[in-house]
């Protein structure tokens, strides 16, 4: 996300690159893990407040709606994308940007980053999925809470509170990311994929049943991957594996 000069607050080129962007992820198997990050020392401060001050086209609320939700598919992309995927958190999240941060499997924060919910100070409800996810990881309570309230706390209060997978220091949380999303490249992208469809499953509730069915199939499919027999022969000739991501 670059946009410095505005701490790459979101604008309507942004939002769409986004959308377009991630939808392009989710289906190029050459792309195995994916990095979120943002230019010169912020990650993002979220929507373009001051775009919004200054107004713009007049729409209906039903238009506003239709063109947010497009957008909005950058987040879900990024989160059901059957491959791993990683924010790198330096400066600010806030509002959109914090849902987009949440939204991805693993979240490096500086230690010193500033994470907060925002919306509720510019008089918005939030948006890019920030309440569900934020819900998943701290409880309906816990979520509410903290986008009525609207906190802002450290990188290393996140880290304690789930928000944030890791907290580092200032200036290393794209190098950090880096080397994660690295290793996760070199795994079983497939296997991951799969991973990500049990634990979607349990998002919407599903009974333990469900799960059940869903693990046995997916653990089944696993199993006739190139990945895994070559993890099972890696094991029987005492050498590390050597995934393909098929």
């Amino acid at each position: 996300m670059t946009r410095p000069e505005a701490k790459n607050a979101l604008n309507s080129e942004m939002t769409q690159g986004l959308a377009d962007i991630m939808a392009e992820y989710r289906q190029d198997p050459e792309v195995r893990c994916v990095i979120l990050t943002g230019a010169e020392g912020y990650f993002c401060v979220g929507g373009d407040v001051k775009g919004m001050a200054a107004g713009g086209e007049k729409r209906t609320v039903e238009q506003k709606a239709a063109d947010l939700r497009r957008r909005m598919e950058a987040v879900r992309n990024l989160h059901e994308m059957e491959k791993p995927t990683i924010a790198a958190v330096e400066g600010a999240a806030a509002g959109a940007g914090l849902g987009l941060a949440l939204a991805c499997d693993f979240r490096i924060c500086s230690d010193s980053a500033k994470i907060t919910s925002a919306f509720a100070k510019v008089g918005l409800s939030g948006d890019y999925g920030g309440s569900f996810l934020a819900s998943q990881i701290l409880g309906v309570a816990k979520a509410r809470e903290f986008w009525m309230l609207s906190p802002v706390i450290s990188g290393k209060e996140a880290e304690r509170m789930g928000l944030m997978t890791r907290a580092v220091d200032p200036g290393t949380a794209l190098e950090e990311a880096i080397q994660l999303g690295e290793q996760l490249a070199e795994g079983p992208t497939l296997t991951y994929g799969r991973m990500k469809r049990n634990f979607r499953l349990i998002e919407r509730g599903a009974t333990m049943g469900e799960l059940l069915d869903s693990e046995a199939l997916n653990h089944a499919l696993s199993t006739e991957t190139a990945d895994h027999k070559e993890a099972a022969q890696a094991f029987v000739e005492k050498r590390a594996p050597a995934f393909t991501g098929s």
